[in-house]
């Protein structure tokens, strides 16, 4: 297994990032196969869900701060442009996670730190071990963050909450993490992959036309007024009306059984 795995099996795309002896700590190489990857499974009309995991002990530690250290012993500094420029690229993994038409389900199943945290924030669901370890960690390493994590946790938590978060990077466990709203469930280790699975199948046996509608509805609400919202609600209904699924479900549920989606 390479340091990011990608399995698709019966429509659920699994992403794991490897490098458990470094908590999957991400370096710079990882972040551009990261996106590649995460491309990929957009455009992949046989991926119906995302699972983004971490191989155990962690979910992602974040930034590898060894090679931030390294980078700074180094010969060469890159300009500031140079440094926003490839930051900006890398940060392309949160755009997609968040805006590809397709659910992506976070599985925290430990570390959950700095950049790794801004990407489960970036997912639509996250699940987690209450026994999870979760800090923004930006602080820490007198880093301002990114990967969107500003933006997702304040819609998130409420910006004051968010910036507590960022300001005192305060360590929290799954279960407080639940409490708070920043994951939509926390169960115990030992549940932590039935019930991925279960949801993982589930989001993949379903509408999966409608669910990228229904994403595309919520990513419009997050900064659009309401008449904006009810216009694509509306554009976004009928089209719905218009594929095999809707069709099977209004006939499976005339004729009380489940319906069988085929994502079309």
């Amino acid at each position: 297994m390479s340091m990011l795995d990608l399995q698709i099996q019966d429509g659920v795309a699994r992403l794991t990032i490897n490098r458990p002896e470094a908590r999957n700590a991400m370096t710079r190489a990882m972040w551009g196969d990261l996106v590649a990857l995460l491309q990929e499974t957009a455009s992949n009309n046989k991926v119906r869900c995302l699972v983004l995991t971490g191989a155990d002990p962690a979910f992602c530690a974040g930034g590898d701060v060894k090679a931030m250290v390294d980078r700074l012993d180094g010969k060469h500094m890159p300009s500031l442009q140079e440094e926003t420029d490839l930051i900006r690229g890398y940060m392309e993994a949160s755009r997609l996670l968040h805006e590809m038409a397709k659910p992506t389900l976070a599985v925290i199943n430990g570390a959950c730190a700095g950049a790794g945290f801004s990407l489960a924030m970036a997912c639509d669901l996250r699940l987690a071990s209450r026994t999870a370890k979760f800090t923004t960690a930006f602080a820490r390493v007198a880093g301002s963050g990114d990967f969107g994590g500003s933006w997702f946790l304040s819609k998130i938590v409420g910006t004051a909450k968010a910036r507590e978060l960022y300001y005192f990077a305060t360590g929290f466990t799954g279960e407080q993490a639940e409490s708070m709203g920043v994951v939509n469930r926390a169960v115990t280790a030992d549940e932590l992959d039935s019930v991925a699975s279960q949801w993982a199948r589930q989001l993949a046996e379903g509408p999966s036309v409608a669910h990228g509608y229904m994403k595309s509805n919520f990513n419009l609400a997050e900064h659009a007024s309401l008449q904006d919202v009810l216009d694509q609600e509306a554009q976004n209904m009928a089209r719905s009306f218009r594929t095999a699924d809707h069709a099977e479900a209004a006939r499976a549920f005339i004729e009380k059984r489940t319906p069988k989606f085929e994502g079309k």
